[in-house]
């Protein structure tokens, strides 16, 4: 495809579309975006065709536009993904993107590399969560298998009186495609790591993240992170492995716990991810770019730390005044041109830096110059800490 423009058509509209969108269209790429809203953000910066996941005549009419196809949102329906998937190249494939739909498939497939997962059992009836319970025991979070992300579709089982109401609000034996109970990880921190790989098997991760969440949502992303190197190389041959047995293409992360020197493998976004915004301005190549990259089918870019950064992520609204932000040295804003509205993801900012000491320095007077000190604390106190970076 080199030595023309191509054109890759995104499912979903999001900031995820968004940023990849940005970040191909130096790279001479163009793009469509499908989404089932008028107003989605990625609307602002490339060609929007509004279709539902299974209007199959407007879908028909997006595959022949593109040469290739992909998406920034996990729940598309991976029976659309295989139906486009006969019409134009789709990457990620379709089945990968259905074992990460299923949280009971996708623990099974973290087992079969090796990846250790708490301890889980599927629920179907009032009977299977009762012995589910007995089981695991008690912390467990009650989950919906299918179509839960950012904290969604969670009920934290604290004591034998919240199996009821966690029953209840998540639908019971009317959720269609049922529940999932997991142990409760008292892990020591959250992290990620995101690689890509190319349509020929060439593969680059990035450095390990560290991430805070705040009701589900992640809150902080610290990039990279004081973990021990043989957990970092655990950590990248276990997503490597799992690209290899989901024939993947593309930028895919994988979301671990760190307990007890070990890691647990907890969720798989087959897409750009949140915890990877960071390598905009603080990796020789962006996990956007090199996204767009691989589902071409071009050369993979450099991976390298270029900058430690820390990513703070909007959630609601963005903070003001915005002008105090940009004049400080190392920050990056960005704005995904979203009305405000509670739980939502309206943009972030990474501060980055040439050591821990001018990072922490930069980030605490970014938290005040945007009253957010209270937000940046756990992170701060991380970066502080000998060896952090």
């Amino acid at each position: 495809m080199i030595g023309r423009q191509p054109v890759v058509g995104i499912l979903g509209g999001g900031q995820l579309a968004r940023m990849l969108v940005l970040a191909g269209s130096p790279l001479g790429v163009r793009f469509v975006v499908v989404d089932g809203s008028p107003e989605a953000c990625a609307g602002q910066v490339a060609p929007l065709r509004v279709a539902d996941w299974r209007d199959t005549e407007s879908l028909s009419r997006f595959a022949a536009e593109v040469d290739v196809a992909t998406f920034d949102f996990e729940n598309v329906p991976a029976e659309t993904a295989t139906w486009l998937a006969k019409r134009v190249p789709v990457y990620p494939n379709p089945s990968a993107l259905a074992v990460a739909q299923d949280r009971v498939s996708e623990k099974m497939a973290f087992r079969d590399i090796g990846l250790e997962t708490p301890a889980f059992l599927p629920v179907a009836s009032r009977v299977d969560l009762a012995f589910a319970v007995d089981a695991i025991g008690l912390p467990a979070i009650l989950k919906t298998r299918r179509l839960g992300y950012d904290g969604k579709g969670q009920f934290r089982l604290r004591s034998p009186a919240d199996v009821e109401p966690a029953w209840a609000a998540l639908g019971g034996q009317a959720s269609p495609h049922g529940l999932v109970l997991e142990a409760f990880v008292p892990f020591s921190r959250e992290l990620s790591v995101v690689a890509v790989r190319g349509q020929g098997g060439e593969f680059r991760a990035w450095p390990l993240t560290r991430n805070w969440h705040h009701d589900g949502i992640l809150a902080l992303s610290l990039a990279p992170t004081d973990i021990n190197p043989s957990l970092v190389e655990t950590a990248i041959g276990r997503v490597r492995t799992l690209a290899e047995r989901l024939d993947y293409v593309g930028v895919l992360a994988l979301e671990l716990f760190e307990a007890d020197g070990r890691l647990l493998g907890n969720e798989m976004a087959p897409r750009v991810h949140n915890s990877g915004h960071w390598t905009i301005e603080g990796a020789v190549t962006s996990q956007f770019e090199n996204h767009v990259r691989a589902v071409l089918g071009w050369p993979l870019g450099d991976t390298a730390l270029r900058a430690p950064s820390l990513m703070f992520n909007w959630i609601g609204q963005l903070p003001e005044p915005r002008g105090a932000a940009l004049a400080l040295p190392g920050v990056h804003w960005h704005d995904y041109g979203k009305d405000p509205r509670p739980g939502r993801k309206v943009g972030h900012a990474t501060v980055s830096a040439s050591d821990a000491s001018a990072l922490a320095e930069r980030a605490s007077a970014l938290a005040s110059a945007l009253g957010c000190q209270r937000q940046l604390n756990p992170a701060l106190a991380a970066v502080m800490t000998a060896g952090a970076i």
